[in-house]
């Protein structure tokens, strides 16, 4: 109710204190009804159209629901707490004159039983049964859509109010649980945005993690995305230390050669080094032996350049050969070192044309010294056998490799590459018996002291000499050592008369096992000992006869190579 006062709301009274509250008694005859209140007082008054005049309630009937206003729904209309008698007129309710047809009744809105207690004085300062009361909801009653509104239910016993439009500020019956039509709806719960969230961050990370994964197999099977730019170091310097394999093969390749020999319906490949400006080259013999007699030689030099080179010498016995080119400037010969300073386990690096691929760079170690080899023998009669006190590497050796130079730590030739060992088979030149096995590890060259003094040989007469002891050895012993034969060839003494065995008391029969100290378990490892020596060194040689151990010195002969 607005008049001008302030509005005291309170909640309904407890059941107790309703109690109290006095009932009014039913109206009387003649008794005057309260009038309803004036809709002035009671209602705040439109501003554009005059409120119509109340119909008469008639309280015998159910109420019907007011029409709403289209701008906003029609206030609860409570009915009274207590009925009107029957017949009774309200003082409102206009008498029609006789012999007229009475007009509808119009209700006049009710009045409250009092003035509001502005101080709240109980009972009077709480709106009571009549009086009409914020809107209470019940916990279990359904909102009902703001169009439609819902009349109140009257109390029990109450008369229903007339059927009929209700008067927009008219009083009616107070229920506290009911919702009347002036109730207002609760707003429609909004939905909670927490699941939502979850939801929508579930729905996120399930497509980033398939996105993910796409990409990743994407980038593991093509190996990324978009231009491929790989990391490279900044170009740096092109010199090695002069001591290393690349600063050994860049020093040595230069005087080394690669030769290819034709002649007598054959062909092969082989490798040789510069020994000096005048063009002498040093190979193998069995690289040139196709060349003998009427045969071609070209020499390719590591710059690519070639030219035809001649035979000077070559002996069969050390497996060596000396060539020479003409017209050809600005030679590297490369520079000799010393064989016998060599130890095992020093460096080496080997430089030739295996499989005539040309300028091939392999290196290792010296696996072992002193090994005694022999290669060839293809003509049957041992003219061709050559005898080596070679040295062993590990250097990778292949067919091509031969009279290529082995090279120690600082770049100087202490041997000449010339045989491998070849697995399966029994012979160890890598184009003898050998076949066109690779390699195994083991590799053997001739050291270079020995090579040195058959070159310069070679170079000055067309011939290298051979040392001797002037004794022929039976191959055929099994024994341990190498045993002096009783006849030799030819039936000619085994022993040569005034030789350097028969100077030293040699006999016939007599088994050498040891040469200056070292062991020897046959006839071929005892010419290999004496091999590896000049004419004119005096050797020990210790020897058994007749189960006594003697010791005899002699000086090595000279024999012609061929």
């Amino acid at each position: 109710m607005n008049d001008g006062k302030p509005n005291w709301w309170s909640r309904p009274s407890t059941p107790p204190e309703a109690a109290r509250i006095p009932t009014p008694s039913p109206a009387e005859e003649g008794d005057f009804p309260l009038q309803a209140p004036d809709p002035a007082e009671s209602a705040v008054p439109e501003p554009a159209a005059e409120a119509p005049a109340a119909p008469t309630v008639d309280m015998t009937k159910e109420p019907a629901a007011a029409e709403p206003t289209p701008s906003e729904p029609a206030p609860a209309v409570p009915a009274p707490s207590e009925p009107a008698p029957a017949g009774a007129v309200t003082a409102a309710e206009p008498v029609p004159a006789p012999g007229t047809r009475a007009a509808a009744p119009v209700p006049a809105a009710p009045r409250p039983l009092h003035e509001p207690d502005e101080y709240r004085t109980p009972p009077y300062g709480e709106p009571g049964p009549w009086a009409p009361a914020p809107p209470v909801q019940h916990p279990a009653a359904p909102v009902p859509p703001p169009q439609a509104a819902v009349p109140p239910v009257p109390p029990q016993g109450a008369v229903p109010p007339p059927q009929g439009p209700v008067a927009p500020h008219a009083w009616g019956q107070y229920d506290p649980w009911g919702a009347g039509p002036g109730a207002v709806p609760q707003p429609p719960r909004k939905k909670s945005r927490r699941g939502l969230a979850l939801v929508g961050a579930l729905a996120f990370a399930l497509l980033t993690g398939v996105i993910g994964g796409g990409v990743g197999a994407y980038v593991e099977r093509n190996g990324g995305i978009g231009t491929v730019e790989l990391p490279q170091a900044e170009a740096g310097s092109a010199d090695r230390a002069p001591d290393s394999v690349a600063g050994i093969a860049a020093g040595a390749l230069p005087g080394v050669v690669t030769l290819h020999v034709s002649g007598g319906g054959s062909a092969g490949t082989g490798t040789g080094f510069v020994l000096d400006n005048r063009g002498h080259i040093l190979t193998n013999n069995h690289v040139v032996d196709a060349a003998a007699t009427s045969g071609d030689i070209t020499v390719t030099f590591s710059s690519g350049e070639t030219a035809s080179a001649k035979l000077i010498g070559k002996d069969t016995g050390y497996d060596l050969a000396v060539v020479q080119v003409t017209g050809v400037r600005g030679l590297k010969p490369l520079p000799l070192g010393n064989s016998d300073d060599v130890r095992v386990g020093d460096p080496v690096v080997a430089i030739g044309a295996p499989f005539d691929l040309s300028n091939t760079v392999t290196s290792g170690i010296i696996s072992a010294k002193e090994r005694p080899i022999t290669a060839g023998g293809e003509k049957g009669d041992g003219s061709d056998i050559s005898y080596v006190d070679a040295l062993q590497t590990d250097a990778p050796i292949n067919p091509g490799n031969s009279g290529g130079p082995l090279l120690d730590g600082k770049g100087r030739v202490i041997g000449i590459n010339s045989a491998i060992r070849a697995a399966g088979g029994s012979g160890e030149g890598d184009g003898g018996s050998g076949g066109q096995a690779g390699s195994i590890g083991l590799g053997f060259a001739i050291p270079v002291n020995q090579g040195k003094r058959v070159a310069e040989e070679l170079i000055n007469t067309g011939k290298a000499t051979h040392p001797v002891i002037g004794v022929s050895l039976d191959m055929q012993f099994n024994g341990d050592g190498a045993r002096v034969g009783d006849k030799g060839k030819d039936g000619t003494p085994s022993v040569t008369p005034d030789g350097p065995a028969a100077k030293a008391g040699l006999r016939p029969g007599d088994v050498i096992t040891k040469v200056d100290g070292q062991r020897v378990h046959n006839g071929e490892e005892l010419i290999v000992k004496i091999r590896a020596h000049r004419p004119g060194d005096a050797l020990a040689l210790t020897l058994t006869r007749d189960g006594r151990e003697l010791t005899r010195t002699v000086t090595l002969g000279s024999a012609q190579g061929t």
